[in-house]
């Protein structure tokens, strides 16, 4: 067995969709597994032209490949439902290829009211938040349970590890928000309620010496969406938003914008074991025409792009051994 995870270093929103499409288009995975988070995420995908803004559902499926929601996840039914069809009206083997763990857990109802009371954290209303809340609880309940998800159900260690179906186990582990919202690691309380980290892949069932590769997804600046105030006075950061079409891709939100916290990068890079970075929308900041990134008490400004990559790649080196800049949104 082997596995690739694709982690967020920032507060999600960051293009890891676009990577984990691109690796699952270029690499022969057996599987393509979410390992945290629910619908309060969006991954948008560009598949052969078209666009795609799935909430739970892997990107394996564009390619083929097994798409599982793994036990580290909340599944909304109604939401997991739509996207079956969506999919499947887009000429996609759903019944084939998707699956949801059997130990995964549902939002209810019920979570779903008690999500839109909140008014401290500025949540996406999804229900997530409670739905954790009551599987730590013990009274939380799992997609086993749960008749319509019957045809898709799954027992994560025989699928992994008892699989006769294939010879070598190959996934991708496609993560959902990112380091800075994570529950440990965040800017609690400010943050999401599950594991953004490569810590949340390896509790999906797969041994941790399986890892083959970490790709760190960020932003050239950030994004945040949420109650907390987080952009920065310069206007610049409205020119950026508008630039960088900033809006959320699950509830529509402006996201806040502000410069690249370097230190925050360099400790989710070192906490996740990042060996392959990539940095997106450089090209909004050259359509902006500024460059400019945090490092302590200190802001570094830059020319051009050039000159803030170099910056960049200099500083990593002993990091990362692979940087990647990415400006095109469709694309890697």
């Amino acid at each position: 067995m082997l596995a690739d995870v694709v982690v967020d270093l920032q507060y999600g929103d960051s293009g890891k969709g676009k990577v984990s499409h691109h690796l699952c288009k270029i690499n022969d995975y057996t599987h393509v597994i979410r390992y945290n988070g629910g619908c309060n995420a969006g991954h948008t995908i560009y598949h052969e032209g078209k666009k795609f803004v799935t909430h739970h559902i892997p990107c394996g499926v564009f390619f083929g490949v097994r798409s599982v929601i793994g036990p580290g996840c909340v599944v909304n039914p109604k939401q997991f439902l739509s996207e079956i069809e969506e999919l499947k009206e887009s000429g996609f083997d759903v019944e084939n290829l998707v699956k949801i763990a059997s130990n995964a857990h549902v939002i209810t109802d019920f979570h779903l009211a008690q999500d839109k009371k909140d008014e401290n954290i500025g949540t996406t209303k999804r229900g997530n938040g409670p739905a954790y809340r009551d599987k730590y609880d013990r009274r939380g309940v799992r997609a086993i349970e749960i008749p319509e998800f019957g045809p898709y159900i799954i027992d994560m260690y025989t699928e992994l590890h008892e699989n006769p179906e294939f010879d070598e186990i190959k996934i991708l582990f496609e993560g959902a928000q990112g380091y800075g919202l994570d529950i440990d690691w965040g800017d609690y309380p400010y943050v999401t309620s599950s594991h953004c980290t490569v810590g949340g892949a390896v509790l999906n069932g797969v041994p941790a010496r399986c890892i083959r590769d970490v790709w760190g997804v960020a932003k050239v600046y950030e994004t945040y969406v949420g109650a907390k105030s987080f952009e920065g006075l310069d206007p610049v950061f409205s020119k950026i938003r508008e630039a960088g079409e900033e809006f959320g891709a699950t509830t529509g939100r402006p996201r806040q914008i502000n410069w690249m916290d370097f230190d925050m990068l360099k400790m989710a890079i070192d906490i996740n074991g990042v060996n392959k970075l990539v940095l997106n929308k450089i090209d909004v900041l050259k359509k902006v025409k500024r460059w400019c990134i945090y490092g302590g008490f200190n802001v570094f400004e830059f020319d051009n792009s050039e000159d803030m990559e170099k910056w960049i790649i200099d500083t990593l080196k002993d990091r990362v051994t692979n940087i990647t800049f990415s400006g095109d949104k469709h694309a890697i």
